[in-house]
């Protein structure tokens, strides 16, 4: 196999270089966030940085989580002292659901995402159609900046306006698509309805999981797609390659599979959340859980990539959930259901129906309060930044089981 295969040398390290080298940055990065980031600097007193040279000694460090996110930066925004750099140095503020805010960098690839585009067949000069969102939150950037460190223009369509984006893809004839899987679906069958035939030869999807109709769907469009596993606050963490086993772990991120709640590293195999440390000196992220679900897959990729596999997104860890690209959160249903006191109970079901998510917002409400759904629907749109539909349900109809979320969408 070629060298062309690859973005660089380091996907095909010798396992034990690899380790040596990634805990030598380990090390000099727990040193890094204790002298430059208050937070680090708090919960990091006690450790040593010279002690923190291998999995094992990762492993004793604490868990951060989205939480915690969330209450430092109400008291000390932008960033609740996570960063390591001054904020006068940074190029760009993101925010994310939940009202959390996180960095760009001005480095190129600041979130690392070439590698999983290079591995999806992406290269120098194709032209890269983006539907990423650009707004407030780093989707959009983040795609962007990795098909960039490639050598790829891009045509940053963002969401929505489907007409004017088939109509992009008719005049620029982009080459590959960065974006949703199901917004991809949508694009390719509205342009096969008018008989135009798709540029695209390859797609690095993500936000939201690659259901099995869904990929087989565009394939059969004649699209090579691959999924990519990035979050807001990370960057790439994982991505495919053309061998479709698993996700290959990202370079310059190290990935635990604990047990949900704690920090306890599960055995391989073993089904737990994604905890991930990234090597990035401007957000020093140590021990960060994702909420997510996954596992490590035993041995190494066919493809010849040589670091370790999770076996991909397997749900989540908690009642949150991703909607086309956004997650949601049982804070913002909650928040949703608090502004009409009508509301006795709310649940919000998840579903994917003909490769589109939809969401439906059950609420338990004597009778059917004249406009209440109109305003319930333009609540939730405000406060979870997508649309959905409202039902009224009778009073004590909803499971008393303590779900907020209930994501009846299949992965089989």
């Amino acid at each position: 196999m070629s060298h062309q295969e690859f973005y660089d040398d380091l996907e095909i390290r010798d396992p034990e270089v690899r380790e040596k080298e990634q805990m030598a940055a380990l090390s000099e990065q727990v040193a890094w966030a204790k002298a430059k980031a208050p937070y680090f600097s708090e919960i990091l007193k006690d450790v040593d940085a010279a002690d923190i040279t291998s999995l094992e000694a990762l492993a004793t460090l604490p868990v951060t989580r989205k939480s915690d996110l969330i209450e430092r930066q109400a008291k000390e925004t932008p960033f609740g002292g996570l960063n390591a750099e001054a904020v006068a140095d940074i190029t760009w503020i993101h925010q994310s659901p939940g009202y959390i805010y996180e960095p760009g960098g001005n480095v190129s690839d600041y979130w690392r995402v070439a590698r999983s585009f290079w591995a999806a067949g992406m290269r120098p000069g194709q032209i890269v159609h983006n539907t990423f969102s650009y707004h407030l939150t780093p989707a959009g950037m983040i795609m962007e900046a990795g098909a960039r460190a490639i050598g790829c223009p891009v045509f940053p369509g963002g969401t929505g306006n489907t007409e004017q984006q088939i109509a992009a893809m008719m005049h620029l004839k982009p080459q590959a698509y960065a974006g949703t899987p199901s917004f991809l679906k949508i694009l390719l069958d509205k342009a096969a309805e008018k008989g135009i035939e798709p540029s695209y030869k390859s797609a690095s999807v993500g936000g939201e999981a690659l259901l099995p109709p869904v990929r087989q769907a565009i394939i059969d469009h004649g699209v090579t797609v691959l999924q990519g596993y990035a979050t807001a606050e990370l960057g790439s963490i994982a991505y495919e390659s053309k061998a479709m086993e698993g996700m290959i772990i990202e370079e310059n991120a190290l990935v635990e599979i604990v047990r949900p709640g704690s920090g306890e590293v599960l055995p391989d195999g073993e089904v737990g959340e994604v905890v991930v440390t990234i090597i990035n000196k401007t957000y020093p992220l140590t021990r960060f859980a994702t909420g997510d679900l996954s596992a490590i897959l035993p041995g190494q990729s066919p493809c010849g990539r040589k670091n370790k596999r999770i076996k991909g997104w397997m749900g989540r860890a908690d009642q949150t959930t991703k909607i086309k690209g956004m997650f949601v959160h049982p804070e913002q249903v909650n928040q949703t259901t608090a502004r009409h006191p009508e509301i006795l109970k709310g649940r919000l079901v998840v579903d994917n129906v003909d490769g589109k998510d939809i969401m439906t917002l059950n609420c338990e409400v004597e009778g059917s309060p004249e406009g209440l759904a109109e305003a319930v629907a333009s609540t939730m749109q405000a406060v979870c930044k997508l649309n959905g539909s409202v039902e009224f349900v009778a009073p004590g109809s909803l499971a008393n089981d303590g779900k907020v979320i209930d994501d009846v969408r299949s992965y089989e």
